[in-house]
């Protein structure tokens, strides 16, 4: 037999076993079937990209874009409008009122409500999510007053809005006192 005639047999071999399979899949599915199916895995694609995958380089690696408070952000002084938590809090300091960074000053309530942040600690270089919380019911301090806008929302996203007085709900006078600043957990 010569080379010509097997590469000839082989192709028919090859054209006949695909026929074979296409004429068993046509057999069994209509043209309709086969749109449907075409149609998932179309419309099925994006969430491929939600499948969770091995995040080992992201998680080791440092942030990418830095916003200007979190390149000058400190985490040793709680008074000062530069500290690390302060990075969305738009009033007064509870730190400077006699309360903490997560705590009101005697006789004020916190709001049963809050705005969130996420800020980069320098100290150790991760960021945390930060909820912001007024407290209420005494005239303000005016000790240390800060406006800091990392990640500020218009009002139409008040979670994230800190140019709201959120002393509504609280049961006590609605007068605004101070600002407090509770570490959440890990920002991802």
């Amino acid at each position: 037999m010569l080379p010509s005639e097997t590469a000839t047999k082989q192709g028919s071999l090859l054209d006949r076993l695909t026929e074979t399979v296409l004429r068993r899949i046509a057999g069994h599915s209509s043209r309709r079937d086969v749109i449907t199916r075409i149609g998932g895995a179309v419309a099925a694609a994006p969430a491929f990209m939600l499948l969770p995958v091995s995040r080992a380089d992201a998680a080791s690696a440092k942030p990418k874009a830095m916003t200007p408070f979190g390149s000058k952000a400190q985490a040793k002084d709680e008074n000062a409008c530069d500290y690390w938590r302060y990075c969305a809090i738009d009033g007064n300091l509870c730190t400077s009122c006699g309360g903490g960074v997560h705590s009101c000053p005697p006789g004020t309530a916190p709001s049963p409500t809050s705005w969130i942040g996420s800020c980069y600690n320098p100290q150790d270089g991760n960021s945390y999510m930060i909820a912001y919380r007024d407290c209420c019911g005494q005239d303000s301090c005016n000790e240390v007053t800060c406006l800091n806008t990392d990640g500020d929302q218009p009002s139409y996203r008040p979670m994230a809005n800190n140019d709201i007085i959120w002393c509504f709900g609280t049961g006590t006078s609605e007068m605004y006192n101070c600002s407090t600043a509770a570490v959440i957990g890990k920002a991802s």
